[in-house]
C-alpha cells in the first residue's frame, strides 16, 4: 500500500493548475459534488493500474477543505487498496478546479470539465492532457453519454482511445 501512495505522491507532485486551453466547469456547486463517485473510465497510470471497482469519495472537512478517499480492488492480490488526501480550491469557490494533495504539500490539478445539470457524471482532467477521468454516481453510465464525454475529451486533445474501462458490473469483491 506505501508504494502506491508514493506513485500518486510521484505523479501528482507540481503537477497544479488546469490543461492549457481548458476551462474547468463554472457555477460549481461543491455540495452537490461530495459523495461517492463511480470510475467509469480513465487514461491508464501506474498508481490506478489494474485495479477494478474505482470509486472516489468525497467529503467536506471542518476547515472547508475536501476529504478524498480512492478506492480500488486490485485483483491481483486480491486486496483493496485505498488512498487518502485532501482537496482545496484552485480557483474561485464556484469553478470546478481544485487541486488534490495524497501526501504534504504536494498538489495535482482536479478540473471538472463537464458535469451535468443532475450532477450524475462529470469528466475531470488534471492538470494536462495526460490524466483524465470519466466518473458517474452509479457503477454503470449508458453507452451514449460515454460516447460523448469521449467525444469531447477527444475534441480537446486527450488520448481517449488509450482510456480502459473499469470494471464496475457485478457484485465487488468483499470489503474489508
Amino acid at each position: 500500500m506505501r508504494r502506491w501512495w508514493l506513485a500518486v505522491l510521484m505523479a501528482l507532485a507540481g503537477c497544479s493548475g488546469v490543461p492549457e486551453g481548458l476551462q474547468p466547469v463554472g457555477n460549481f456547486d461543491l455540495q452537490r459534488y461530495l459523495g461517492r463517485w463511480h470510475e467509469i473510465a480513465r487514461l491508464d497510470h501506474r498508481f490506478e493500474r489494474g485495479l477494478t471497482h474505482v470509486t472516489a469519495d468525497y467529503r467536506l472537512l471542518e476547515d472547508g477543505r475536501v476529504e478524498v478517499i480512492n478506492r480500488g480492488f486490485d485483483s491481483a492480490k486480491g486486496e483493496w487498496r485505498e488512498a487518502k488526501g485532501v482537496a482545496r480550491f484552485q480557483e474561485a469557490s464556484d469553478v470546478g478546479s481544485l487541486e488534490v494533495s495524497f501526501f504534504g504539500p504536494f498538489y495535482g490539478g482536479y478540473n471538472v470539465l463537464v458535469l451535468d445539470a443532475g450532477y450524475r457524471y462529470a469528466l475531470v482532467a488534471g492538470a494536462n492532457r495526460g490524466y483524465l477521468w470519466i466518473l458517474a454516481r452509479d457503477p454503470r453510465l449508458d453507452r451514449a453519454t460515454v460516447d460523448t464525454l469521449i467525444g469531447q475529451g477527444k475534441a480537446w486533445g486527450f488520448a481517449t482511445d488509450a482510456l480502459i474501462f473499469v470494471e464496475q458490473a457485478g457484485r465487488a469483491p468483499t470489503e474489508q
